[in-house]
């Protein structure tokens, strides 16, 4: 069975036994119970913390913040299989096919929502299901860029990165110059999470990819879609990072076995110093590396398309089932608020959950001093997010199987795999009857 008719076969039975039951994940005192996926006790989940204290104070609605980092879809669907749903989930927007498929979730009434008129369109589209229907309220959006080492590249003399070729060339500077002065070869060019694991090889490079004006998949019309990764301008952004994991050596070691969690850690060891990563980590680096050692670039273009870069972000989710379907309501409208907005931005400090906010009324600038954070926001501006399929989860899998492949086997034909990928991609369709 595919992983689409096997969400189909559970969306059945929890059709069933999600509606009109209780929610098992609020406490004995009927508190909103909120998931977030974030480690427990980190920066950002004292602020989802302090964004339900507000609400709470706000409203009247009593919260509790349950913040979870490791196989966070998977404690849903034990929650879900036990009619235990939490009231609000927030998580990504690419998981919005994932989680309506399986049917966890509310159907939004965006016209009945207060402030819904000040959502950013671009946002907006990301709650949207592959039916035009919304489930969710967008909470926070970004774009990604390159967080490099300024002290590293001024010490062996480069620009800032204008084009692949000089940031293969900086890359190379970093692996073979001795930016760091130690004397000794320890640094490469690229920090990289480039492992399977929920697909981060393939949301690592997508960025390039957008950049280069390729795609995963493309629309077809009438809510249908076909596999693109075949385009020579895709096959040219998976080669591009072939050719630095394989030729020029300028990626860290173990990066193919890495997620976002270990690649943060080895940028922040001096291993690499060139990270292309969303702003979520900006203030945390700020602290660890130091503020004068960074600087933000944009993705450049590719030698055949751009811009582009990787668009995601989280919505606020209605789960199914909550016995405070009103509370619910008030929780996500006070979260896309103004207010709501501003907490979750969390000035500078770190562990911001509202990386650029996605209330048109807040100014960025006016909530952070740290000029960095507008390469990120200029970069919104072309960033494209995962296409409303019904499930994008496993198409990002299967893209992210097939990259890591040839990354981790440098033998490996780049453009044989994405012809591989090219039908994986297209029977993960038929079976989603998107094609």
């Amino acid at each position: 069975m595919s992983r689409q008719l096997l969400g189909v076969a559970v969306a059945t039975a929890l059709a069933v036994t999600l509606t009109g039951c209780g929610s098992g994940g609020s406490s004995s005192d009927d508190a909103l119970q909120i998931w977030i996926r974030q480690a427990p006790d980190s920066d950002s989940a004292k602020t989802a913390k302090k964004l339900a204290d507000a609400f709470t104070k706000a409203s009247g609605v009593k919260t509790k913040v349950v913040a979870l980092f490791d196989d966070f879809e998977t404690k849903l669907q034990q929650q879900a299989a036990q009619k235990k749903l939490p009231d609000i989930v927030i998580n990504d927007t690419a998981q919005l096919g994932n989680m309506h498929t399986q049917g966890w979730l509310r159907e939004v009434d965006m016209n009945a929502m207060a402030g819904h008129d000040k959502l950013s369109e671009t946002a907006l589209k990301a709650a949207q299901g592959s039916d035009g229907k919304y489930y969710g309220l967008p909470f926070s959006a970004q774009s990604f860029a390159l967080i490099i080492r300024k002290d590293w590249r001024e010490k062996v003399g480069m620009q800032p990165p204008k084009s692949w070729d000089d940031l293969a060339k900086l890359a190379k500077a970093f692996t073979e110059k001795d930016p760091d002065g130690n004397g000794q070869a320890d640094t490469y060019g690229f920090v990289a999470p480039a492992g399977t694991k929920r697909g981060y090889a393939s949301w690592y490079a997508s960025s390039l990819i957008y950049a280069n004006g390729g795609d995963f998949i493309k629309a077809a019309g009438g809510g249908k879609f076909t596999s693109t990764v075949t385009d020579p301008k895709t096959v040219e952004a998976v080669q591009f990072l072939q050719d630095q994991f394989c030729k020029a050596k300028t990626v860290n070691p173990g990066a193919v076995s890495n997620d976002t969690t270990v690649t943060h850690e080895v940028f922040e060891k001096g291993q690499g110093g060139i990270y292309l990563v969303g702003p979520y980590v900006l203030a945390r680096f700020v602290k660890s590396v130091g503020t004068d050692k960074l600087e933000v670039d944009p993705v450049p273009n590719g030698p055949s398309g751009g811009p582009g870069t990787l668009g995601e972000g989280e919505n606020v989710y209605l789960m199914a089932g909550s016995k405070n379907e009103d509370g619910q309501k008030k929780f996500a409208e006070y979260a896309v608020s103004a207010d709501g907005q501003k907490i979750g931005m969390n000035k500078d400090a770190n562990g911001a959950i509202v990386r650029l906010p996605v209330n048109t009324a807040v100014d960025l600038a006016g909530e952070r001093s740290d000029p960095r954070w507008k390469v990120f926001q200029d970069s919104y501006a072309h960033a494209v997010y995962a296409p409303p399929v019904p499930n994008w989860a496993p198409i990002r899998q299967d893209s992210a199987d097939a990259f890591n492949a040839v990354w981790a086997d440098c033998s490996a034909d780049v453009k044989t795999k994405m012809g591989e990928l090219n039908t994986k991609l297209t029977q993960e369709l038929q079976s989603q009857k998107a094609s």
